[in-house]
């Protein structure tokens, strides 16, 4: 896919993709832990924690031509898997203020920790 991504993006703008059937849907890609992802996680989304994102990018590399949002928790350790894949020729994006603030701003039922 040839559409260039920002660095980051905000949970108000994931929604709003998300939610646009016309536009092609990313890859979303949660760098937490597994116990983290099992208490909350966005629907759809792969599994990766960063300690093992690098060891793991073969798993990805069929990904290479999708849209990736990865997330996280606040939006650190995501910053820190954008840095990674986007070195590796990854079209991805990071969600700013991670899982967190889509369950503050867009879906209030997910649970906060």
């Amino acid at each position: 896919m040839n559409v260039a991504l920002p660095r980051e993006i905000t949970v108000q703008q994931l929604s709003q993709w998300l939610s646009d059937a016309n536009r092609p849907q990313p890859v979303l890609l949660d760098v937490r832990r597994p116990d983290e992802h099992a208490y909350a996680a966005l629907p759809k989304s792969k599994l990766i924690p960063l300690n093992e994102l690098e060891d793991r990018l073969d798993e990805l590399a069929d990904l290479k031509v999708e849209l990736i949002v990865c997330y996280c928790h606040h939006g650190i350790r995501s910053m820190s898997a954008w840095v990674l894949l986007s070195n590796h020729g990854f079209n991805v994006t990071s969600l700013r203020g991670g899982i967190d603030a889509w369950s503050l701003e867009i879906d209030h039922q997910l649970p906060r920790y």
